[in-house]
């Protein structure tokens, strides 16, 4: 399925049209629903011949499963390098070895740290580079989020999402983005110390002026949930802050996500997200975790079929 897509690689939302992000959220649910419908037939085999490195400087779940998923159910073939596997950037600069894989891989994605790390990769690859997650920004989770929500709400636009806790980590920074570019209303409730990264609230900001959309930043829970139609939050303590995890749990506490607060926003259909993995009794309770309003199980599964539209659009296929 050529087009625009066409050997892009996928580093953040900021580089994709609201119209883009809408087609490939409408390429997802299609393929989720190709795939329920023919889970008693054989699956089609787009990616036969195609391979795919995936390089990870931190540990995974949904990330990883949902990659070698997309793609090995397509007929590719992927192939996972973590940091005691290859020179990347030790011994060997980050372009030598995005040189290298360019020329033996279709694709290539990465798990790590910095975006300037992804960012390289995708500037001396020569071929489609996919943010996994970095330090600054999830754009495949935010993918998998919105499908989430319009899977239960319909329509996009105008709907309140509001998520509770590290208003500064990678997840609420592609969520707001996310958010913005589709007219989704979006309200960030943190600490004082964890509020938004200016930058990439700038960057929001000006796509919510574009959509129609509001986006806010409180301290205020009470005031934040109000008319929610969705409620998020991540856990407290992200990977390589674990030095941190006193400070984190107490400035954090009041931010948990618990029934009560699901009620106080007044909407009896808002429902509870979380990226996964969760902490129970920390950043969500276990009840509101398990309860009738998580869609947790739901947006942990479009991971996969998110993923698996942006890489058949992105190889053209």
């Amino acid at each position: 399925m050529a087009g625009s897509f066409a050997g892009r690689s996928f580093l953040t939302l900021r580089d994709y049209t609201p119209k883009q992000i809408t087609r490939l959220l409408d390429r997802a649910a299609k393929l989720k629903s190709e795939q329920g419908a023919s889970s008693q037939k054989k699956r089609q085999q787009r990616l036969a011949g195609y391979s795919l490195a995936l390089l990870f400087e931190k540990r995974s779940t949904r990330t990883r499963c949902a990659f070698e998923t997309a793609f090995g159910e397509e007929g590719g073939h992927v192939v996972f390098l973590s940091p005691q596997d290859i020179h990347l950037g030790v011994k060997e600069t980050i372009e030598d070895t995005a040189r290298v894989l360019g020329r033996m891989f279709d694709g290539i994605q990465f798990r790590g740290y910095r975006q300037d790390t992804l960012q390289t990769l995708a500037e001396w690859s020569g071929i489609p580079v996919y943010n996994g997650l970095t330090d600054l920004y999830h754009p495949t989770q935010a993918l998998a989020d919105l499908l989430t929500i319009r899977e239960e709400f319909g329509d996009l636009s105008g709907r309140t999402v509001v998520y509770l806790g590290d208003g500064r980590n990678n997840v609420a920074n592609s969520l707001a983005i996310g958010c913005a570019k589709l007219g989704i209303n979006c309200r960030i409730a943190s600490p004082g110390t964890l509020q938004p990264n200016p930058d990439v609230w700038a960057v929001a900001g000006a796509e919510a002026e574009e959509s129609g959309a509001t986006l806010d930043r409180t301290t205020d829970v009470d005031q934040a949930v109000v008319g929610a139609d969705v409620l998020y939050t991540d856990v407290w303590v992200s990977m390589g802050e674990e030095q941190q995890e006193a400070d984190r749990l107490k400035a954090l506490r009041p931010f948990q996500v618990t029934n009560e607060l699901l009620e106080a926003t007044g909407n009896p259909h808002s429902i509870f997200l979380h990226c996964l993995p969760a902490v129970r009794g920390n950043e969500v309770t276990a009840d509101v975790l398990e309860g009738p309003r998580s869609r947790v199980w739901d947006q942990a599964e479009n991971r996969k079929h998110t993923i698996k539209a942006v890489v058949l659009e992105s190889l053209g296929v």
